[in-house]
C-alpha cells in the first residue's frame, strides 16, 4: 500500500479460490404434446457449482501460494550445456543428482523458482504503471508492497532480497530512497529497476532499465545484449575472466547518438556480477564486465547473477551521494561496542534482516528512529558495511540488465527469464 500522502494505486478485486458460483435454476418449461391431455412439466435442473482460481490483482497484490496451490513454480528458460558439458544433458547419474536436490527442502528448487515468478510479476505490473512524474518513493513503495505481499513476507523465511534499485541517469547502481527524498522521474530519465526477492534465503536477483523517450534506446539494446551474452557463456566449468571478455566484445560493438554526437558503449569496468550465496547477496565470485585474467571456474550447483552495466561515460563509477543500501557483514568480528545505541540497533538489523541488505527505509519500517549516529558506529566497527551510490560522470547515461542463473546438473536454468527480458 502506498503511504499515505503519496499517489495510490487501488489493488482491482480478485474472485477468491473457493468461491462457488450459486446455483441457478432453470425456470419452469411447460411441455404441450400433442394428444397428451395434460400438461406436464419438466424437473427443475441446477447448474453445477464451479470453483473459480484465484486470479491475480493489478497491481498484484495476491500471495502466489494462492495461485499455485500445489507448490509447484514455474521453471526457468532452460540452456543446455556447451562444449565438453553436452553430456550433462542426457546424463542418468545427474537426473538423479537433480531428483534428490527437488526432494531436499533445504536446496529445493522450488524456493528460487517461487522467488522468480513474485519477480516476474512485479516487474510487469512496475513496467505498466511507472510512469514521469513520479517520486522515487512511491515507485519503490509500488514495488516492495508488491514483492511482500506476492512472497507473503515472514521475518527470515521469505520477503524481499535487498532494497530495490531505482538508480537513474549516470547513477548506475546502489541508490534507494532515503526517507524525506523529493526526486521525481522525469520523461527524459534513464532508470535502472534493480529487484531482489527471496524465499528461504534462495535470492533472486534481476534488473532492467525503463527510459521514456527514444534518445537512449541503443544503449539500452546494448547492455540486454550483452547481459544476454554473459548468460549464453556462463556455464560448469567455463573461467569467470572469459565470460567477461564476451560481455565487452558485445557491450562495446555499440554506439549512441545523442544530439547528433556519437559516444561509444561502454562495458562499466569496475562493476561486475557475481555469485549468490543462501542469505548472501554477494557469495564471493565476481563476474567482470571487461577482458580479464581471472581463471575462476564456475561450479556445479552455484547460483549466479549475470548482470551487465553500460555507460556513455568514462565507464567507471565512484562512490557519490547520500548513502541508503547498508549490510551486516557474514563473519563480522565480535567488538564490544561503546554505544548502547549500536547494541540495540544491531540487534534490530539481525532479527529483522540477519545478512540480507537493508537501508533506511526499511529500519523505519521496523520501528527504528534516530538510528544514524549507532548505524555509522557499526559502519565504523566493521560489523555493517556501507553501500554508497555508484556513478559515473554527469551528463553520462548508464543502463543495467541483470538475471540470476542456476547452474543445475543436467542444465543451466535462467531462473528470472520472462516474456520482457
Amino acid at each position: 500500500m502506498i503511504s499515505k500522502d503519496d499517489k495510490q494505486v487501488e489493488p482491482k478485486s480478485i474472485v477468491p479460490q473457493d468461491h462457488e458460483e450459486d446455483d441457478v435454476e432453470e425456470d419452469d418449461v411447460v411441455d404441450e404434446t400433442p394428444g397428451a391431455g395434460e400438461e406436464t412439466k419438466k424437473k427443475k435442473k441446477k447448474k453445477k457449482s464451479k470453483k473459480k482460481k484465484v486470479q491475480q490483482s493489478d497491481p498484484p497484490r495476491v500471495g502466489l501460494s494462492k495461485i499455485f496451490t500445489n507448490g509447484v513454480y514455474p521453471e526457468g528458460e532452460i540452456q543446455p550445456y556447451k562444449d565438453d558439458n553436452t553430456w550433462r544433458t542426457t546424463s542418468e547419474e545427474k537426473r538423479y543428482d537433480e531428483r534428490m536436490a527437488m526432494e531436499d527442502p533445504e536446496i529445493t528448487y522450488q524456493s528460487i523458482r517461487r522467488a522468480a515468478e513474485v519477480h516476474r510479476q512485479v516487474r510487469q505490473s512496475a513496467r505498466k504503471h511507472i510512469r514521469p512524474g513520479m517520486t522515487m518513493t512511491e515507485i519503490a513503495n509500488l514495488i516492495e508492497d508488491g514483492s511482500r505481499a506476492l512472497v507473503e513476507e515472514t521475518g527470515l523465511e521469505s520477503g524481499i532480497g535487498f532494497p530495490t534499485g531505482l538508480s537513474l541517469n549516470h547513477c548506475a547502481a546502489h541508490y534507494t530512497p532515503n526517507a524525506g527524498d523529493t526526486n521525481v522521474l522525469q520523461s527524459g530519465d534513464v532508470l535502472k529497476i534493480d529487484i531482489g526477492v527471496h524465499v528461504k534465503g534462495r535470492i533472486v536477483d534481476s534488473a532492467f532499465t525503463l527510459n521514456f523517450e527514444p534518445t537512449y534506446d541503443r544503449l539500452i539494446e546494448a547492455v540486454k545484449a550483452a547481459t544476454d551474452t554473459g548468460v549464453r557463456e556462463s556455464g560448469i566449468d567455463v573461467r569467470l575472466g572469459e565470460i567477461g571478455g564476451a560481455i565487452q566484445e558485445t557491450m562495446e560493438s555499440y554506439e549512441v547518438e545523442v544530439n547528433g554526437k556519437i559516444y561509444p558503449v561502454k562495458s562499466i569496468e569496475n562493476l561486475s556480477g557475481h555469485s549468490i550465496g543462501l542469505y548472501q547477496i554477494h557469495g564471493g565470485k565476481s563476474v567482470q564486465l571487461v577482458k580479464n585474467d581471472d581463471q575462476t571456474k564456475m561450479e556445479e550447483g552455484e547460483y549466479f547473477a549475470i548482470e551487465t552495466f553500460g555507460s556513455t561515460g568514462r565507464g567507471r563509477v565512484v562512490e557519490s551521494g547520500e548513502c541508503s543500501h547498508y549490510a551486516k557483514i557474514i563473519d563480522a568480528p565480535r567488538v564490544p561496542l561503546r554505544l548502547t545505541s549500536a547494541k540495540s540497533l544491531l540487534k534490530s538489523i539481525s532479527s529483522n534482516f540477519g545478512t540480507l541488505p537493508f537501508c533506511r527505509r526499511y529500519l523505519d519500517r521496523v520501528g527504528e528512529s534516530k538510528y544514524l549516529l549507532a548505524l555509522n558506529h557499526l559502519v565504523q566497527q566493521g560489523i555493517v558495511q556501507d553501500y554508497p551510490p555508484l556513478c559515473d560522470a554527469k551528463g553520462s547515461m548508464t543502463a543495467q540488465f541483470e538475471h540470476t542463473i542456476l547452474l543445475r546438473p543436467t542444465v543451466k536454468e535462467v531462473i528470472s527469464r520472462g516474456d520482457d527480458y
